[in-house]
């Protein structure tokens, strides 16, 4: 439910902006903005896979790239942001995709692990008498 409404919001008003620029002629920008739209979704939605307990970093990562390659990917491919009149074109748009998602992951995991100071456990709470 909740990655539901974490991605279902960003969806419909970046969808509904999008579709409003494609109506008034503006169909490049109207695409990228359906892009963006998918983009945001797709990350937002999908962060509740860090919030499941029984998961390890490892496993949690894997379903994380699993699902920015079929979002997020095929929506930089549609977005009409990189030049795909050749091969060289979608090797770029692939190198870009894995390049920043390997930079957001290191710079997340640095944060979360060594900026952000973590909960004490229960088991660690003081009890007030």
């Amino acid at each position: 439910m909740k990655a539901t409404l974490l991605s279902g919001i960003p969806l419909l008003i970046m969808t509904a902006i999008g579709i409003a620029l494609i109506a008034q002629g503006k169909s490049a920008d109207g695409r990228s903005t359906l892009a963006v739209g998918v983009i945001i979704a797709a990350v937002a939605g999908s962060s509740v896979i860090y919030q499941i307990g029984g998961w390890d970093l490892r496993r949690q990562s894997l379903a994380h790239f699993a699902i920015m390659l079929v979002t997020v990917l095929p929506a930089l491919l549609l977005s009409g942001w990189f030049p795909l009149d050749s091969i060289s074109g979608y090797f770029v748009v692939i190198a870009a995709f894995l390049a920043a998602g390997l930079v957001l992951w290191i710079s997340f995991y640095l944060i979360f692990t060594k900026v952000v100071p973590r909960k004490a456990d229960s088991s660690d709470a003081v009890r007030m008498p």
